[in-house]
């Protein structure tokens, strides 16, 4: 049954939480200004126990929305498909194969997945809640970050990406917009889409997908893919995080792709030399040309970038310069915008 068109619902903008009165005649996900900030907000939309409440990101398989559980009472994240690809078999068999994936890892920084399911003509996938923004925000609002900050984010995601290894699945889209960040802080691996299980029989005439500028070479060159090509891919996100650009840049799409295979990386301490050489290092081997020339285990990674942790503390806390260590420098701000 349809709203009367004088009714009006109460609802709160996500921008500056005002509980505000919009016309009870807009279609579910219809939006209007807020009449306090200007900014839109939506008629919200049931689904099953979930209210979808206001927008949250919009990508090539649906819209996620920040939602309200109303069994359970908590704030839930639901990623709504879009309905041209809701009747496309293939395009929900990739939907499914997705939240199966991610469904299947339980780890701090991996998304959790609670439920894939149907209403009507609606198919729909509901997760945890990640909405303080993803690592492309952040580099696009501070150009560079924290070294500390990175440095904590590279551990955390290499402990997820371990977990996933573990159960025999490869991410193969390690990007910033692919760490999203949680009210807490805590960075979460999300979009499994172009994952693949590591004893997948390998096509030698299947496209390549990834994001050119993280990359790794070997999936260029279509030579084999392996939890070493995550490796390099969240190495290169680490490095753009760093020195505020992405490890190879070039005018065109297909010049990124060859300076993968091709262009020695210039190390991120000898771009920006207030980074520390331990983390310099760390990422220049994690992105080595040759995947047998990288760190062997996810478990190595996480030691190289923790012990670059450990020095830089030492070097912030007392003023100390540890064996190995890059000489403290003047003038440094870790905040540069």
């Amino acid at each position: 049954m349809q709203p009367a068109r004088n009714s009006l619902k109460l609802v709160a903008c996500p921008h500056c939480t005002a509980k505000v009165f919009i016309s009870g005649s807009l279609n579910p996900l219809e939006k209007t200004p807020c009449s306090k900030c200007g900014v839109s907000i939506m008629m919200p939309m049931q689904l099953r126990q979930f209210e979808l409440q206001s927008e949250i990101a919009s990508g090539g398989m649906g819209t996620v929305y920040r939602s309200f559980d109303t069994t359970l009472g908590r704030v839930v994240a639901v990623k709504l498909m879009k309905d041209e690809l809701a009747a496309d078999e293939d395009a929900v068999n990739a939907f499914a194969a997705e939240a199966r994936a991610c469904a299947a890892l339980n780890h701090t920084n991996i998304i959790h997945i609670y439920t894939f399911d149907q209403e009507g003509s609606h198919k729909y996938l509901v997760m945890e809640l990640a909405d303080a923004g993803s690592l492309d925000e952040r580099i696009e609002l501070l150009k560079r970050l924290p070294e500390l900050d990175v440095l904590d984010i590279g551990i955390k995601v290499a402990s997820a990406l371990a977990i996933a290894l573990k159960h025999g699945l490869l991410h193969l889209d390690i990007k910033p917009a692919n760490i999203l960040f949680n009210a807490d802080g805590e960075p979460k691996l999300v979009d499994f889409g172009l994952a693949r299980k590591t004893d997948a029989e390998k096509d030698d005439y299947a496209p390549v997908y990834g994001t050119p500028y993280y990359i790794a070479p070997e999936r260029v060159q279509q030579t084999g893919e392996s939890f070493l090509s995550d490796q390099y891919s969240l190495a290169g996100t680490l490095y753009h995080s760093l020195v505020g650009h992405v490890p190879f840049e070039a005018p065109s799409v297909d010049e990124v792709v060859a300076a993968q295979v091709h262009t020695p990386l210039v190390p991120a301490h000898t771009v920006v030399p207030e980074i520390s050489q331990a983390t310099g290092d760390a990422l220049s081997r994690a992105m080595a040309k040759k995947p047998e020339e990288r760190f062997q285990s996810y478990e190595e990674f996480r030691m190289a970038l923790e012990a670059a942790r450990s020095q830089l503390l030492i070097r912030q806390f007392t003023g100390q310069n540890p064996a190995g260590a890059a000489a403290p420098r003047e003038g440094r701000s870790w905040w540069r915008r």
